[in-house]
């Protein structure tokens, strides 16, 4: 499998964690990492990893990007970028097809297993939020998540992410407007406005804004059963959002919106914790990843009380 992914040196810790995860999950992959600043790339070409290519700016940037980059902050360059990664992948190797996959995601089964949903004839593989009831943000910030996306090099394929390609270089911000967010609520649409796009069914993806749907399987190793039907998924990968450590090696696993329940904190989020300060140790520069300790307060006391209250108590 091919996959592409995007960071720069804040999130080399987690980026490190996911080719991690893909070597115990993946037998088979090449990973590229498209590096937004010198750091990174280095640091990833030094390790001298066959499945782990490093691709720099000048080499991935055109000038249709680097036209719109000025208008764009950090995050929203990225977003913009993310379908531009996928094209180069299938234009400049010799992969035909690629998954795009979020920096800050850990891979528990074998991907594979997700793209053998897809049909023959389907091109495109996307997948929903599935948001839990009181945290569902479907209508401003898209229904599908762009975490992981596939694309295969035939002509449906290549229709969509171009199309995509275009409307992130027209406007890509974060705000929502026009029923427009970022590069993500562009998806919304896509399963009637093209060929062979697949939604995916498969419920092992798992984020902080739809685990509450889940109870752990306490006999079977990264297994969850689904409370409202009862029925077994193996668990692909557990997308870490909102997860920050500080240099007092403390951390927030998620925007205090999202209820997490003690099983998977302890099941998942802790031994992700650990071999983010593991690799972060591993590492020839200080810091990395990491944000002051006085921000630590102020995250876990003044942010997200209000979202809190408003999700969790006032939408039940």
């Amino acid at each position: 499998m091919v996959f592409c992914t995007l960071f720069n040196q804040y999130y080399l810790t987690r980026g490190l964690a996911l080719y991690q995860s893909l070597t115990k999950s993946c037998p088979d992959f090449k990973l590229y990492v498209f590096a937004f600043d010198d750091v990174t790339f280095h640091y990833i070409k030094n390790l001298n990893k066959p499945n782990l290519i490093a691709i720099s700016l000048s080499e991935f940037e055109d000038e249709e990007l680097t036209k719109v980059k000025p208008t764009r902050s950090f995050a929203e360059y990225c977003w913009t970028s993310t379908s531009s990664t996928l094209l180069w992948v299938l234009n400049n190797t010799d992969a035909d097809a690629c998954t795009y996959i979020d920096a800050d995601m850990y891979f528990y089964h074998n991907p594979k297993i997700l793209l053998d949903e897809m049909a023959p004839d389907e091109s495109v593989l996307i997948t929903s939020h599935n948001y839990t009831p009181r945290y569902d943000q479907s209508a401003l910030s898209g229904k599908y998540c762009v975490q992981f996306m596939h694309f295969k090099k035939d002509a449906n394929g290549l229709k969509v992410l171009q199309w995509w390609r275009d409307r992130c270089l027209e406007w890509c911000f974060n705000r929502h407007e026009d029923g427009k967010f970022g590069d993500q609520k562009y998806l919304d649409n896509w399963p009637t406005m093209f060929q062979g796009v697949h939604d995916l069914q498969h419920k092992g993806l798992l984020a902080p804004w739809n685990i509450q749907q889940f109870e752990i399987q306490a006999n079977s190793e990264n297994f969850i059963d689904e409370i409202a039907t009862k029925k077994s998924f193996p668990i692909i990968f557990f997308h870490f959002h909102g997860v920050k450590y500080y240099s007092n090696k403390k951390f927030i696993y998620a925007p205090r919106s999202y209820q997490l329940s003690k099983d998977f904190r302890k099941k998942y989020y802790e031994p992700y914790c650990k071999t983010l300060l593991k690799i972060q140790m591993d590492l020839s520069f200080d810091g990395m990843g990491t944000q002051k300790n006085t921000n630590y307060l102020k995250d876990f006391w003044l942010k997200g009380h209000i979202a809190n209250i408003k999700r969790n108590w006032l939408n039940k």
